[in-house]
């Protein structure tokens, strides 16, 4: 039996907002907001903040996120934090600001440093989580895990448990309508990335695997009008849904060799981590695809990439071949495209293959994965 979590309530839709005011009152009484500089000027903040007035809850704002969260930013917010006498959390943003936002919540009521909870199971009450999502991609909105990097050790960090799910997710398409169109890229591409690992992973199951597929086929079809119709309200709302669906799960059934792979090119030459999962989409899936033909074969039919006709190798080759297609579409560049040097990367590449097995994500892959593995992946990558 697969144990199946998700947030307490989640309000998805397009204009939302103003529905969840009743579940933010049950949160508490001062919120902690956690977020970037962009977004704590944005008019998304100021429909948040004026709800927040509205229904008398007092606010304090921690803008303190800038790019991927490390140690020095989370340390600093539950510095904020512990003198704000805040008593829930609402992380507002993208990936980033919702993940900073579940490690300030859990740091704020464990002794020690981050990195002492790196890999480990974290349990216990934290303050209550309400996650906003402002792009359509990471799931974080819905999922038990946070990724911090690690700065003195330049490794990303992984953290978990059932208490970092928020308990209120608010899902509204609308507030990702103003991300440029290399987030609606790279973040879109990180649904994908989650929606096949998850429904491919050794510890997929018939729930998972439901949303799994629903995630992918409104992608495949929704992504490349976001990416060139960025105003296109039912594009973006379908790919809210879909990032939600995907956040879901992974939250449950895990990710796979993509995610495992694409940590340590995130760490170390500050790759966005959509852009990266989006960068080793094909080679790593071409490499996995011969464990479990049968169910990438599932999504080729699903997404009508394949025929009913097509062999289960022959289908699942299709739809292995359209995500480099879509990767195309959204114009995601390549290692050399993105400036990182060839030499220092190929130097690096022993470190992040052991890194990226010791993350534990290749090992849910169907084909076994080993670190010589990873290195010839790595390398084709650059080629």
């Amino acid at each position: 039996m697969s144990h199946f979590v998700v947030p307490n309530h989640i309000v998805v839709g397009k204009g939302v907002l103003n529905e969840a005011a009743p579940l933010l009152k049950e949160m508490g009484r001062k919120a902690f907001i956690v977020t970037g500089r962009h977004i704590a000027v944005s008019d998304m903040m100021k429909k948040l903040t004026a709800l927040l007035d509205e229904e008398g809850i007092g606010y304090v704002i921690f803008n303190g996120i800038t790019g991927e969260p490390d140690d020095v930013m989370i340390n600093n917010g539950v510095k904020m934090l512990k003198e704000s006498d805040c008593d829930f959390i609402i992380g507002i943003g993208g990936g980033s600001p919702l993940d900073s936002a579940k490690a300030i919540a859990a740091m704020a009521v464990n002794d020690g440093s981050i990195a002492d909870f790196s890999g480990k199971e974290i349990t216990g009450e934290i303050l209550p989580l309400v996650a906003i999502p402002t792009t359509a991609g990471t799931g974080s909105e819905a999922t038990k895990y946070t990724v911090i990097t690690d700065s003195k050790k330049q490794i990303k960090m992984l953290l978990k448990g059932d208490v970092l799910v928020p308990k209120l997710a608010i899902v509204d398409s609308e507030f990702t309508v103003d991300a440029p169109k290399s987030v609606t890229a790279a973040t879109g591409l990180d649904a994908l990335t989650h929606a096949v690992e998850a429904y491919t992973s050794k510890k997929a199951f018939s729930m998972t695997d439901t949303l799994a597929v629903s995630a992918v086929k409104r992608i495949m079809k929704y992504l490349p009008i976001a990416y060139k119709e960025p105003d296109n309200a039912e594009a973006r709302e379908q790919m809210s849904i879909a990032a939600l669906e995907a956040g879901i799960c992974i939250n449950n059934s895990s990710v796979t060799i993509v995610h495992g792979m694409s940590r340590p090119i995130g760490a170390f030459f500050h790759v966005p981590h959509g852009m990266s999962n989006a960068m080793l989409l094909k080679e790593c899936l071409s490499f996995a695809v011969s464990g479990a033909y049968e169910k990438f074969a599932n999504l080729g039919r699903a997404t009508g990439i394949a025929d009913n006709d097509d062999s289960d190798s022959a289908a699942a080759e299709k739809f292995i071949d359209s995500l480099q297609n879509i990767c195309d579409v959204c114009e995601i560049p390549t290692l050399e495209k993105y400036g990182i040097d060839r030499d220092e990367y190929y130097s690096r590449i022993p470190k992040m293959a052991i890194d990226a097995v010791a993350s534990g994500s290749p090992a849910n892959t169907v084909k076994t994965v080993t670190e010589d593995d990873c290195i010839e992946i790595y390398k084709k990558l650059y080629a």
